[in-house]
């Protein structure tokens, strides 16, 4: 079940010409890949990309009858090596992956799909993942397409040039015979706005007409001697071709007065904070409209010398606007400059952070600073005074705390965790290597659990240098995602084969939970076009993994700890997995409570588990907090003066899952949870019986009242 659904948008997808369509940026992409004619898709869900799969997934039916293959493909490598159909045959086909993550996963087909070179278009749509709203480590795409030689576009925010590097994309591909990767930002993925449509394009080959006339060219085959071929090839015929294609078709774009002292060249995915940035300096308008000459690098890989010189022409100083380190636009530019005897001063890393996000406060000041520099003239009077009253941007540091992500309410993934801190309690501290996924939140406070994150489906692996035996077992822990992406055959037939005596817990929440929810192997729900119901440990005891043992309710901590020490003293050698099974609980609300909304609502009767914690009893020793963290449980102060205290309290966004009640049992902790259950359009016997408990509980409080003493003076 993934977290959001596009059923209803699909039908802007069927939009021809003459009409308008109206959408985010991800919408607006699978509707140019239809225009476009491709013949197949495919790729790996991943922030902030994800929903483009979503939309191709809501979309099969649409895609089917264009006579479109889609695949949801196991991991990133297995999209890159699906553009291997358009190497001997004219098709279209386009993937997509979160970068650069994604790009890392796929090298070696990307490597080996750039060196054989492409018949028909291919495309790699990356999500590119940089800055404050990452989840990764901070990395660019940039530098393996210069490595691969695999043109690299960044287009413009706007859905009318996205849909254009989509369409050009395809072209240029097809013209240079070479993959081209279309890198899209979170702004991008995500902007709303419009443009006018095309038709969709049945693709003139489809996959299933190739099937039917198999085609082959050894001359493409990744192998000497025709692999330093390919390499001359890239060269002498490709790269031309790119550049002449690139200039001719203009992708690259310049706005504003055509001469002038400076200039700017921006990567066409940082325009819009630039425009903005110039809008405060009073030097464009709303519309674009600037009075500072900008080149838009809507290709920034390959650069264009000729096209960048003819810029460059008569202006004395010029800035490089470049996100990330190390500043490969700015150095090659550098070196047109200096080849051409080019008299421009090249400002950029140094006025702007070598590495961080260019967020509107960053933008503002470093183009500030450089008009400052090269033409103090034009920055307007009311922005040039030194002492010019400009809203200082609060520090909200001292004010907001910090909230690090974590698990949300109700999270399955909890109690392993209070589990382990359980076992860690009477065991002692072992080592523990952690992967990709919601369980990472693990590794954060109040848990601090896991260490090193080698990558998506390598949490075992990465303990691959303590699992030869010592006195305490290694542990590694791994999501169901992580599992099926990578982790088979990088980490357990690792372990298998090299005989571990190591431990991994595989935490099942049913599906791909940390990526919005998309079905794997071993979900639970029928998929019509996919393959579910597969038993991980299944596939574990298939590779000669024998000890394995499956949990069914990961809310019973009691059991998650026996099962977790077992694993860890057990005399038996060899690998050990645990498999902790429990739904997503925010995909499981997702599904549930619009349909206990819509009965409460029909007047049928919903009961829904609610816990709370007794003041009388809680100690206020706050251990259920540390070993649970959920959001609803919280500290709360009471009115009485002789308990200074906070105790421990549950607010209303508790969902029921029970854990807190669970660790308190299993930690034998104080007895101050209690679950109450509250009952919509109860029955008539059932409202009756509570009126008639109601009643007793006042008339009990009453006579306890009557008989407290009272220290009130008399009036």
């Amino acid at each position: 079940m993934a977290e959001r659904s596009f059923k209803a948008e699909v039908e802007d997808l069927k939009l021809g010409a003459g009409q308008t369509f109206t959408g985010e940026g991800i919408l607006a992409i699978t509707k140019a890949l239809l225009e476009s004619g491709v013949g197949y898709v495919g790729g790996y869900q991943g922030a902030p990309i994800s929903h483009l799969m979503d939309v191709l997934a809501d979309a099969e039916g649409l895609l089917a009858d264009l006579g479109v293959r889609f695949e949801a493909n196991a991991n990133e490598a297995a999209a890159a090596a699906m553009l291997a159909a358009s190497v001997h045959y004219p098709i279209r086909g386009a993937v997509t992956f979160k970068g650069p993550v994604g790009v890392n996963v796929a090298a070696d087909a990307l490597a080996n799909l750039s060196s054989s070179g492409v018949t028909g278009g291919a495309l790699v749509i990356v999500g590119e993942d940089y800055g404050e709203g990452s989840s990764i480590m901070q990395e660019r795409s940039h530098p393996f397409a210069m490595k691969a030689q695999m043109w690299l576009l960044d287009p413009r925010p706007n859905l009318p040039s996205i849909v254009q590097a989509v369409k050009t994309g395809f072209d240029l591909s097809e013209a240079s015979n070479t993959p081209v990767m279309l890198m899209v930002r979170i702004r991008s993925c995500h902007v709303t706005g419009s443009f006018d449509c095309a038709d969709n394009i049945r693709p003139p080959l489809t996959v299933r007409d190739a099937l039917s006339n198999p085609r082959s060219d050894f001359n493409r085959v990744v192998l000497p001697p025709m692999s330093y071929v390919h390499e001359q090839d890239k060269v002498k015929n490709r790269w031309p071709a790119a550049e002449k294609f690139i200039r001719e078709r203009q992708m690259n774009e310049v706005f504003g007065p055509r001469d002038g002292k400076l200039g700017i060249v921006v990567q066409g995915g940082m325009y819009n904070g630039l425009i903005r940035a110039l809008q405060r300096l009073g030097l464009a308008d709303i519309y674009g409209a600037t009075e500072v000459p900008i080149y838009v690098l809507n290709v920034t890989y390959p650069l264009i010398s000729s096209e960048f010189l003819e810029f460059a022409a008569g202006k004395d100083d010029l800035l490089v606007v470049e996100e990330g380190q190390p500043e490969f636009i700015e150095t090659q530019l550098g070196s047109y400059l200096y080849r051409a005897g080019g008299t421009a001063r090249l400002h950029g890393k140094g006025l702007f952070p070598m590495a961080g996000e260019y967020t509107g406060a960053v933008m503002l000041n470093a183009v500030e600073g450089f008009l400052r520099k090269a033409a103090p003239g034009m920055i307007p009077a009311a922005v040039r005074a030194p002492n010019v009253d400009r809203t200082p941007i609060p520090d909200l540091t001292k004010t907001v705390p910090i909230r690090p992500p974590g698990f949300c309410t109700g999270c399955p993934e909890r109690p392993i965790f209070a589990a382990m801190k359980l076992v860690e309690r009477e065991l002692g501290k072992h080592q523990i290597a952690a992967d990709i996924g919601c369980h990472l939140f693990a590794s954060l406070p109040p848990f601090e659990i896991g260490g090193a994150t080698m990558g998506y489906g390598l949490g075992p692996a990465a303990n691959g240098a303590f699992d030869g035996g010592g006195e305490k077992r290694a542990i590694a822990i791994i999501g169901d995602g992580g599992f099926w992406h990578n982790g088979l055959s990088s980490s357990f037939t690792n372990m298998a084969f090299n005989k571990s005596d190591g431990v991994a817990i595989i935490v099942d929440n049913y599906y791909s939970a940390a990526t919005g929810g998309q079905d794997n192997m071993s979900s639970r729900a029928d998929n019509a076009s996919k393959s579910t119901k597969n038993p991980i440990s299944k596939a574990l005891n298939g590779i000669g993994i024998d000890w394995v043992r499956q949990i069914d309710r990961t809310y019973d901590v009691a059991k998650m700890r026996d099962t977790i020490r077992e694993a860890l003293t057990t005399k038996e050698k060899g690998p050990k997995v645990i498999i902790a099974s429990s739904e997503c609980m925010l995909n499981k609300q997702r599904r549930e409570k619009p349909l206990a909304q819509a009965a409460i609502k029909e007047g049928r009767r919903v009961e829904a588990p609610r816990f709370g914690v007794d003041e009388a009893i809680c100690t206020g020793d706050h251990a259920c907090v540390r070993l649970s963290g959920c959001p609803s449980l919280s500290l709360k102060r009471l009115d009485d003066p002789l308990r200074d205290d906070p105790v421990a309290s549950i607010d209303q966004s508790c969902v029921g899952c029970g854990n807190c009640g669970e660790v308190a049992d299993a930690a034998i902790l104080c007895p101050s949870f209690y679950r109450a259950d509250v009952i919509h359009n109860p029955g008539r016997f059932e409202a009756w019986r509570a009126r008639l408990r109601r009643r007793m509980i006042t008339w009990l409080q009453r006579r306890r009242d009557a008989r407290r003493l009272s220290f009130g003076g008399a009036e």
